[in-house]
């Protein structure tokens, strides 16, 4: 296997083949974001590619799950995507999980029917950061897109059959109590329109040599202490009404305090832990911050 550069993957990837199918991102423009700062975006040749999948059948035995690197392998066009699946499905006849990451610009360019071609040729799964709803937000933090394009976005995967896996971002308003609530209150807006098979909330952390670094060493962003964020978070999850069962995350590394659930089914129960945690304000209940990380 040939990999270039850093590579990154959702938690929920840790035991599958990572195949880099593109380098870097597509847009790589967020002001909070770190990842792919080492390289520029562009495709990888597909005879590399097919040769790497040769490569990690003979290290690796029939793998049952592959994830597609860099930060946007939906951009590929569509019918590169198909081949490069067939190969996968050949390679290794018993895959059952084969995820990708997914920016708004590559889902809306592709048609409904080109994203059911890839789930009936095998893409399960497709990773979206939304990481707010606010419309504000969304442009101060670069993003690139409107907060009605995330949503149509969003909605054009579910309804294609890939299973769609939300992020958003705890703590990326700051400190500032009324623009913390915007976010969340509106990240709960196109999160329930979406309706997602999976929401996960992570916890910002700034990363050094991001614009959001620089704005936190001027003074002009503040991070939200941990109570804080956790306030953002019940106030994200009372605002959550799913129609379909969604499942719910606040489980990665960077968050102060681990939740899973499915909601709606849970969202009582959830509600009820982060009261409580909030009530108390012990810090024994969350995670310390020499054990957080990205």
């Amino acid at each position: 296997m040939r990999y270039e550069g850093a590579v990154f993957r959702p938690p929920s990837e840790a035991y599958s083949l990572i195949l880099q199918a593109t380098l870097g991102c597509s847009q790589n423009t967020c002001t909070f974001c770190g990842m792919y700062k080492d390289k520029k975006y562009r495709e990888r040749d597909l005879n590399e590619i097919k040769e790497d999948i040769r490569s990690a059948r003979m290290h690796y035995g029939d793998v049952t799950r592959v994830f597609l690197a860099d930060g946007d392998a939906l951009a590929l066009d569509t019918e590169k995507l198909l081949e490069i699946l067939q190969e996968l499905y050949t390679v290794f006849p018993h895959i059952d999980h084969l995820g990708i990451y997914a920016s708004p610009k590559s889902i809306l360019n592709k048609s409904p029917e080109e994203l059911k071609t890839l789930k009936e040729h095998g893409l399960t799964i497709a990773y979206y950061g939304v990481e707010t709803g606010d419309p504000e937000l969304l442009k101060e933090v670069r993003k690139g897109f409107t907060r009605d394009e995330m949503v149509e976005a969003g909605k054009k995967v579910v309804a294609s059959g890939i299973d769609l896996s939300v992020t958003l971002i705890l703590g990326l308003a700051g400190s500032d109590r009324e623009k913390s609530e915007r976010h969340a209150l509106h990240s709960a807006e196109v999160c329930s329109e979406i309706n997602p098979q999976f929401l996960s909330a992570l916890t910002l952390m700034l990363v050094p040599g991001t614009v959001m670094y620089r704005k936190a060493q001027r003074g002009e962003f503040v991070l939200p202490n941990p109570f804080e964020v956790l306030r953002e978070l019940r106030t994200l999850v009372e605002g959550l009404y799913m129609k379909d069962p969604c499942v719910f995350r606040t489980n990665h590394a960077s968050n102060y305090l681990p939740i899973k659930g499915t909601l709606p089914q849970d969202k009582a129960a959830i509600l009820q832990a982060l009261d409580m945690v909030l009530q108390k304000k012990d810090d024994r209940y969350l995670r310390p911050d020499y054990l957080r990380g990205l």
